[in-house]
């Protein structure tokens, strides 16, 4: 195939993937009190967590911007479109990438492709069951002064639940990569176990980067993730038998 007609089946992909990821936001804008009750849920006394742990924790949010709940709405349709048609999405982007692959490398690519759905599923849930409430429940019973009440906007709350939940599930897609690189030579275990150090690092900058800069909620986050790079270490292609 030429470069236009790599580009054309590119752009079929893209358009496909797009188009998915429309539809499902429209079903999502279509019923804002639905999609609101599983965002919002956190913030609530009833959410699993506080639950568990026997905690009477809750938060009310404010909107101080005239279209702000419009927006909020928008953003959180297209955030759930991208979410639900992610398995979608990698399936479309194997179907493009696997013509140009060879038989060994083809099936290593599936089997990364295969796993990359669960992992960022694990991720969202992460990123919703555990990271998310336990940075609000800091936030909101840190305080510097008893005379500085905590009033978050809605603005504010939405902003961090996308951070922390939709980009924690993309960073659980990190083994995905490890493998389909490891079995395309490219990279190795010993590689990746001579990183460590140099990984602990990396990590403390991303969850400095993805949650407020604050070292309880940069340390919340690091845990999962350098469990993830373990976990990476484990799937990566092995060097030699005797490793």
């Amino acid at each position: 195939m030429s470069f236009w007609d790599h580009l054309d089946v590119l752009r079929g992909t893209l358009f496909r993937s797009i188009l998915a990821i429309v539809l499902v936001s429209v079903v999502f804008l279509a019923m804002p009190e639905r999609l609101f009750k599983a965002v919002l849920w956190p913030t609530t006394p009833d959410f699993i967590l506080y639950k568990w742990l026997g905690l009477d924790f809750g938060m009310d949010l404010i909107n101080i911007e005239v279209s702000a709940q419009f927006f909020a709405h928008l953003k959180m349709s297209v955030l759930m479109g991208v979410v639900i048609a992610f398995p979608y999405i990698i399936y479309e982007i194997w179907k493009f990438v696997a013509p140009a692959l060879y038989d060994n490398e083809r099936r290593a690519v599936r089997k990364g492709f295969g796993m990359s759905s669960f992992l960022f599923y694990l991720g969202v849930a992460v990123g919703y069951f555990i990271v998310l409430p336990v940075c609000l429940m800091f936030f909101m019973n840190y305080t510097v002064s008893d005379a500085v009440r905590n009033t978050i906007s809605l603005n504010s709350y939405i902003s961090l639940f996308t951070s922390l939940v939709f980009l924690i599930g993309l960073l659980f897609e990190f083994p995905t990569v490890v493998l389909v690189l490891s079995h395309l030579g490219l990279l190795t275990r010993k590689q990746l176990k001579e990183f460590r150090k140099a990984a602990f690092v990396v990590i403390l900058i991303l969850a400095a980067l993805i949650t407020p800069s604050d070292p309880f909620s940069m340390f919340v986050l690091s845990i999962p993730l350098y469990g993830l790079y373990e976990f990476s270490i484990l799937v990566c292609k092995r060097d030699d038998l005797s490793e």
